[in-house]
């Protein structure tokens, strides 16, 4: 019976996704911020009263979590652990060369593949140059699983980055880029890494979405100059 449950619980979470406006909604949301309904509403191009009935869902469902404020209602996905199940997903899904039809639209998706967040560390081709660069100066162990070494949390603390433990998530984690369909380091220490780098300007939002700006500085981090150049010269 137990395998009966849980293929019952897998089921309900696929239908949650299995509605366009609902993927959408979750999509959006790994931008890391707490959205109202009416923004989203907005965004994924329904009713008020249509995108109230989907985030019900969402939230009965465990996929999102509610923030009231005042009279304000707000939405937030669960955790950095859906976060990453979404953009899992998102990047094992057929890849489809979309034609952009404006400038602004081919900006807009370039920028999002070069460098952005993903719910609370960096992704795109920045988020893997990290990971690559951390790998390869001895920082990340792959040999059994991922892990942080002693050499990275030496890394760590002497660029001053606090890695804010909490009860039940992993200190680094691999999360497969949806663009670059290879792994970035996720986890309390891909959160750190991210929080420390919009906090020092090496990367700074770009708004309107994920995508995120890169500066020389973010060099600091690890990463060769080249890559660095390529990073800045596209943006």
């Amino acid at each position: 019976m137990t395998g009966t449950r849980e293929g019952e619980e897998l089921a309900g979470w696929a239908r949650m996704l299995a509605d366009s406006t609902r993927a959408t909604v979750c999509l959006a949301l790994l931008d890391g911020r707490a959205w109202t309904a009416t923004e989203l509403a907005r965004l994924a191009g329904v009713s008020r009263p249509t995108i109230s009935e989907h985030l019900n869902v969402l939230v009965a469902g465990g996929l999102l979590t509610e923030v009231r404020q005042g009279r304000h209602r707000y939405v937030e996905l669960a955790g950095p652990d859906t976060a990453e199940l979404l953009e899992g997903l998102a990047a094992l899904a057929p890849r489809r060369t979309a034609t952009a039809n404006s400038l602004a639209t081919a900006s807009r998706r370039d920028a999002f593949a070069r460098a952005r967040t993903c719910y609370d560390h960096l992704a795109g081709k920045l988020g893997v140059a990290l990971t690559d660069a951390m790998t390869n100066r001895g920082l990340l162990d792959w040999s059994s699983g991922l892990a942080i070494t002693p050499k990275g949390l030496l890394w760590l603390e002497d660029l001053g980055i606090e890695v804010e433990t909490r009860h039940g998530r992993p200190a680094v984690r691999a999360c497969l880029d949806v663009t670059e369909r290879r792994p970035h380091v996720a986890g309390a220490v891909g959160a750190a890494v991210c929080r420390h780098a919009l906090a020092r300007g090496w990367v700074r939002r770009i708004p309107g979405g994920r995508a995120v700006k890169v500066y020389g500085s973010v060099a600091e981090l690890g990463l060769a100059d080249g890559v660095v150049r390529e990073l800045r010269a596209r943006a």
